[in-house]
């Protein structure tokens, strides 16, 4: 039997009601990687947070490399040679890649001193790991895949064998995924052991050894990857057979709901976000947005939904011009009054306020809804049920109305949002990044109620950097490539070779 780097045993945690983990027991092999795989709420980032020091189990035994160990702290637990790169990167912008990676880890009576030893180590580590990373950028600066590996190089200067990531690929570009793929595979070589907590079933097959699937808190299977196919974990995850095909039947446009034509918008620095945009969209359709992180799609969204104001064009909804529109409230909330929704790509910073209460969340941009309001004051009661209605609806776990939205995971943070979102029953639906860091169970629940909204006569436009999600869901699919369109097709015809070409700009 291999050697376990490390080894959960009856491990327990409670918050209050919610039993995250129950029972728990498994080990991870040295010199791998393994994957932990799970419905949202299932457990998974808590089960990690333990092994990491940030929360204490209630009960159970922790072993490091065979060793019975109380893990009290991060501290601790960099010191017993773990490290972990969160879904929400830990860096300060301002800083350098170098000032980043000593943080907290200095060392010596001088700071000078401790760069120069930094600057040399990182220097090879750079070099055995393919991470190419320039230690003097900035790094608020750098692109979301590089700020990943300066997190990836924080744990190997602090002397990390066992690294734990959450999420990684979450906010990454397919190409800086395969990307991060390739720097945990020389990890694995160079003997290290990588525990890789993920919801995309393609990711496991492609890059791990061993799975250990979890459901409800408890582990209801552990296998080595080459012994199962994608389709046995979803079933394991979700306790059910899932249907990963989507069916869809053939789009039956109606009349206009969107015209865009001619939109620019130039920033405060003179650059150009948007160029020349110009589409329509009809009533039961759905028109893909594809294009690689940061080539307008997010700058479209906002515009579109009222956050931010164009340079010059037209975006006429049903018929009425909302660039020139006056209101004397925000824009954002003159739009939901209109008839547009929006599923921001950032559901933790524009969709919610973390700290409010999940029935607080559940009216957000829509208290002035007379069903819960009473005279000037709100409908407790009715905000409350409202939220009930949408946690049964969606399926949000824990079916918690009065617990913080930010104790969530990001699935349920992202059903919540739906769910308030649909059930303002729009003509307009804009959807940012709809199934980010969402099981498969949850993807499946989706992506049906997106395909009955469009049967139902909605028009609804979707950015999305999951090429497989645009060619799924979309009728027409539209390419942006720095701030521009640069090609359209019908989604039948689409091809990810094809929409790649339009991406890199190709016309």
């Amino acid at each position: 039997m291999a050697e376990l780097a490390i080894e959960l045993i009856g491990v327990n945690k409670h918050f209050g009601e919610v039993h995250a983990n129950k029972n728990i027991t498994f080990g991870v092999r040295k010199g791998t990687v393994h994957g932990i795989i799970g419905e949202n709420g299932a457990g998974k980032s808590t089960l990690m947070s333990i092994i990491y020091g940030y929360y204490q189990a209630d009960s159970g035994t922790i072993k490091i490399n065979g060793k019975a160990e109380r893990i009290r702290s991060s501290h601790a637990a960099i010191g017993l040679g773990i490290g972990m790169v969160h879904q929400h990167f830990m860096l300060v912008d301002p800083f350098t890649v170098l000032e980043n990676i000593v943080l907290g880890a200095e060392g010596g009576m001088t700071l000078d001193g401790s760069l120069a030893a930094a600057r040399t180590h990182l220097q090879k580590l750079n070099q055995d790991y393919g991470l190419q990373v320039d230690p003097d950028a900035i790094v608020g600066e750098l692109g979301v895949g590089t700020q990943q590996r300066v997190e990836i190089l924080k744990t190997l200067y602090r002397g990390a064998d066992v690294l734990i990531l959450d999420e990684p690929t979450a906010v990454l570009t397919p190409q800086e995924a395969d990307d991060l793929f390739r720097i945990l595979r020389l990890l694995r070589e160079q003997g290290k052991t990588v525990i890789l907590i993920t919801h995309k079933l393609r990711e496991v097959m492609d890059i791990t050894d061993d799975v250990t699937v979890m459901r409800a808190g408890e582990i209801v299977g552990q296998v080595r990857t080459a012994d199962v196919t994608k389709e046995d974990l979803a079933d394991l995850m979700v306790g059910r057979k899932v249907n990963m095909h989507l069916d869809k039947a053939a789009a039956v446009p109606g009349e206009k709901v969107l015209g865009v034509s001619g939109l620019n918008l130039v920033d405060g620095r003179g650059v150009a976000l948007l160029k020349d945009i110009s589409f329509d969209l009809h009533a039961g359709e759905i028109v893909g947005i594809a294009g690689v992180s940061g080539n307008g799609q997010s700058e479209l969204l906002e515009v579109l939904s009222g956050m931010r104001d164009a340079t010059s064009g037209s975006v006429q909804f049903k018929g009425q011009e909302l660039v020139t529109l006056k209101t004397r409230e925000p824009k954002a909330a003159a739009y939901r009054k209109l008839g547009i929704a929006h599923i921001p790509e950032d559901r933790s910073r524009e969709g919610m306020v973390k700290d409010f209460m999940t029935f607080e969340n559940a009216i957000l941009g829509y208290h002035d809804d007379p069903s819960v309001r009473r005279g000037f004051l709100f409908n407790r009661k009715a905000i409350i049920e409202r939220c009930r209605r949408f946690i049964d609806e969606f399926d949000v776990r824990p079916a918690l109305t009065h617990r913080r939205i930010g104790l969530f995971s990001g699935g349920n943070q992202q059903k919540v949002i739906l769910a308030r979102e649909i059930h303002a029953n729009p003509d307009l639906l804009l959807i940012g990044q709809p199934t980010r860091g969402v099981d498969i169970g949850a993807i499946e629940f989706i992506h049906k109620r997106l395909m009955q909204l469009r049967d139902e006569g909605k028009a609804l436009l979707l950015v999305s950097v999951e090429l497989d999600e645009i060619m799924a869901l979309s009728d027409r699919i539209i390419v942006m490539n720095g701030g521009a369109i640069s090609g359209e097709l019908p989604a039948a015809e689409a091809t990810a070779t094809s929409l790649g070409l339009l991406m890199g700009g190709h016309k």
